[in-house]
């Protein structure tokens, strides 16, 4: 089963889910910079394990960003010395593998003429997405894991540049009580979402519940059929 992580280019990670495992030892040592959208393990469980394994390969750090309660857990549930090393002092504090950036909500950080903006996410821990624009002018939506959000639209529908959303259906119809409780969204409440976005867009599904989504997606072309989502796909491609 993998979990969330997109790969931007060849440099850069947005969440580092179980997906990273996907990537060759060689591909894993290119990454520069990791991009979080919140602390919970199936959006960070590949973190350790990818700076263990190419830190003394590389000659600078593997930089997260993040909000700053999301690297206040990473350090003090993770990076403990209890479950793993502190890499941001291995070898030494001057040469670490890991490095923090922390990133406020409404921060663009640039990366070799990119751009990553955090936007507002609603969940049960402090959470953000990210809009990435790239070099040819398109801007890609992800909204991390979220609940109804007032507070995205807004923003997004600005973005003359808008190509992609990406945006979550943890659940089905039939748990929208647990959709709610833990600040997921299902068909039902997608759809409420969909009609807050202004701008044309293609519209891709994710975080789906394994052994759902079958029932998920029929449920979302039932329920926002007219907003034409699709299943984001393993492997899929956006051209930015």
């Amino acid at each position: 089963m993998r979990t969330t992580a997109m790969l931007v280019d060849h440099d850069v990670l947005i969440d580092a889910g179980t997906g990273v495992g996907d990537l060759t030892l060689a591909e894993l040592s290119q990454i520069d910079h990791i991009f979080l959208t919140h602390s919970h393990l199936d959006h960070t469980a590949s973190i350790p394990f990818l700076v263990d394994t190419v830190g003394a390969m590389r000659s600078k750090p593997v930089i997260v960003h993040a909000l700053p309660e999301t690297i206040e857990v990473l350090r003090e549930h993770i990076f403990n010395w209890k479950v793993w090393p502190d890499f941001t002092v291995i070898p030494d504090p001057e040469h670490p593998f890991l490095a923090y950036a922390p990133i406020q909500q409404g921060e663009t950080v640039s990366v070799k003429r990119r751009r990553f903006m955090a936007l507002p996410a609603n969940h049960t821990v402090p959470a953000i997405g990210y809009a990435v624009s790239g070099e040819a002018g398109a801007t890609l939506v992800f909204t991390g894991d979220t609940t109804n959000n007032d507070a995205l639209w807004p923003i997004v529908n600005r973005m003359r540049d808008l190509r992609f959303l990406i945006i979550e259906t943890a659940f089905c119809n039939r748990e929208e009580g647990l959709a709610r409780a833990s600040k997921h969204l299902c068909p039902q409440m997608l759809a409420e979402e969909l009609v807050k976005l202004e701008r044309d867009a293609e519209i891709f599904i994710t975080h789906l519940k394994p052994g759902e989504i079958e029932l998920t997606m029929q449920e979302i072309e039932e329920d926002a059929g007219e907003f034409r989502p699709r299943m984001l796909q393993n492997g899929q491609v956006f051209e930015l």
